[in-house]
């Protein structure tokens, strides 16, 4: 049987300068086109539904076709009110700065990471993704992340960014804040962290791992 997946976009397009965001097409891209190669049923969902902004930069460069082609899949995203966790079998929140505004204080996303987790599921999330973690507690009480090691966007990566004053938080203080181990490389560098059903990575250089772990840590 198929796994199915729910990757959770943000629907913010603008940061208070008005400089224009929105997800970071390779943090959705990589990550989907990964799971499509493993035959996954994936739905993709946000906190408005319908059309994920895009931020411009992440188009900027060399952009695959393939990379390019998975905008449709975008275009016309389910609410995430209408989602049951459990229809899924792990849950994947790609990153970009309109993350930090819309996820955090989703509670229909708190839940669905919380029941999808606490069911013994996995529970992934990369670059600025995480921020959709900061909010979820467990049964108990606890923050998810308490106690857990975990990678995201740094404070020095966010620097260099220009973008620090415009963020609601920094996103590894936060995390630390709430009682996470925040693993850093280089900035600009791979890495994932994996915490059990937890997976975590820094930034869009590791979309592509923290995928792979993901997909593995589902075939467990």
């Amino acid at each position: 049987m198929s796994k199915r997946i729910l990757m959770v976009l943000t629907n913010h397009s603008e940061l208070p300068n008005g400089k224009k965001t929105g997800v970071w097409l390779s943090e959705f891209g990589e990550a989907f086109l990964a799971f499509q190669k493993e035959g996954f049923d994936v739905t993709v969902a946000s906190p408005k539904g319908g059309e994920i902004p895009i931020d411009p930069a992440s188009l900027e460069g060399e952009v695959s076709e393939e990379m390019l082609a998975t905008k449709k899949h975008i275009q016309n995203t389910e609410h995430i009110d209408h989602q049951n966790p459990q229809d899924f079998d792990g849950i994947f929140l790609p990153g970009g700065h309109g993350t930090m505004f819309d996820l955090p204080d989703n509670k229909k996303l708190q839940e669905l990471i919380r029941s999808i987790y606490e069911a013994d599921k996995p529970v992934a999330a990369v670059c600025h993704g995480p921020a959709g973690l900061v909010g979820v507690t467990l049964s108990n009480g606890d923050p998810l992340v308490k106690g857990k090691k975990v990678s995201a966007f740094t404070d020095a990566e966010e620097n260099d960014t220009g973008l620090q004053d415009d963020m609601p938080f920094l996103l590894a203080s936060k995390l630390e804040e709430l009682g996470a181990h925040h693993e850093a490389a280089e900035n600009w560098s791979e890495k994932v962290v994996r915490d059990g059903l937890l997976i975590t990575g820094q930034n869009p250089q590791s979309t592509e791992v923290v995928a792979h772990a993901f997909i593995e840590s589902l075939k467990e």
